[in-house]
């Protein structure tokens, strides 16, 4: 089987995502990376971190020092730690380029950079996440799931107020939800009969209904619908205790209901390590779990632990993938 080719999207060209690729273009990896991004930014990094890098030709094969590149042209020249809302669109067109490429066929696998939502947005481009933006190229439903060597956080719902939470777990969207991660624990994971921790969604799981009724209602009719079908779920559980570390070990994912109510926890569990996978997909992708740190952009003190968990853990899914396609 020939190495799988990846995708790499440096994000935001004022972030630390550009500075993050030349560091990573530095290592050999098990698989070839070619990214999609600005030129000169990558370039800039290059000089400010004093390191080697030329950029080669979309076809070449990456190696310490040398990275393929698909020139996507910033709009202006952006200073470190300053991002320009016209650039917005030259961002979002890397995400959708890289993402063509793996539902063409021609990559087989995802990685993200971060991104300044706030600046896409000022940039005229209505933008709510990396997440949704796939899922709409694709037209594909999928689920957000972070993972570190500790736990996998997947969620039912990503960018909401507090406030529309509970009114979008309904039993049609979790059980769609449920479905998409127990598919990916299966084929992209290789586990066989994966066991999901399911999150209530108020405290206690409701208390039997003194504390609201999404489980009694919503989540438990769900999860035993489910169970019918196959699927391994224990729950609804109570957050504050899924993730003592006794616990923890039964599970091979746990379901949060909400962005806060899971991702904190796997964030203290080790936040260097984490990485950002959409499930569902029709190719693995995988992002840092980190902002752009516009704060220390160019200055070299950018960990990039995170992307390199990210180039790791997509190798492995599109390594995955690509057997299970061949074997067929």
């Amino acid at each position: 089987m020939t190495r799988p080719r990846l995708a790499l999207v440096p994000g935001e060209p004022a972030g630390v995502g550009p500075e993050l690729c030349v560091r990573a273009a530095q290592r050999a990896w098990d698989a070839d990376l070619v990214a999609y991004g600005d030129r000169d930014s990558l370039q800039r990094a290059a000089a400010a971190l004093r390191l080697p890098l030329r950029l080669a030709s979309a076809e070449a094969a990456s190696a310490p020092g040398v990275l393929p590149l698909i020139d996507v042209p910033n709009a202006v020249e952006t200073a470190f730690g300053v991002p320009n809302a016209r650039n917005a669109a030259s961002v979002v067109a890397a995400l959708h380029d890289a993402a063509a490429a793996c539902i063409r066929g021609d990559c087989d696998g995802l990685v993200t950079g971060p991104v300044n939502k706030a600046t896409i947005n000022q940039g005229g481009i209505a933008y709510t996440g990396t997440t949704e933006l796939l899922a709409m190229q694709s037209r594909c439903d999928v689920v957000m799931m972070l993972a570190n060597d500790v736990v996998r956080v997947a969620l039912a719902t990503t960018h909401l107020p507090l406030r529309a939470v509970a009114d979008a777990i309904d039993a049609e969207s979790l059980a769609r939800t449920l479905h998409i991660v127990d598919a990916a624990l299966r084929d992209d994971f290789g586990i066989a009969a994966p066991v999901i921790a399911v999150l209530g969604l108020n405290p206690h799981a409701g208390e039997e209904g003194h504390l609201g009724r999404e489980e009694l209602d919503v989540i438990a009719p769900v999860i035993e619908r489910l169970r019918g079908d196959g699927m391994q779920l224990v729950g609804p559980l109570p957050a504050d205790t899924a993730f003592l570390p006794s616990k923890l070990q039964g599970f091979d994912a746990v379901l949060a209901m909400y962005h806060d109510q899971g991702l904190p926890v796997l964030k203290f569990s080790g936040f260097e390590r984490a990485v950002n996978l959409t499930l569902g997909l029709p190719y693995p992708r995988v992002a840092v779990d980190h902002g752009t740190a516009l704060d220390i952009a160019g200055s070299g003190a950018a960990d990039p632990s995170s992307l390199f968990a990210a180039i790791d853990a997509c190798t492995r899914l599109a390594a995955t993938r690509r057997g299970r396609r061949e074997r067929a």
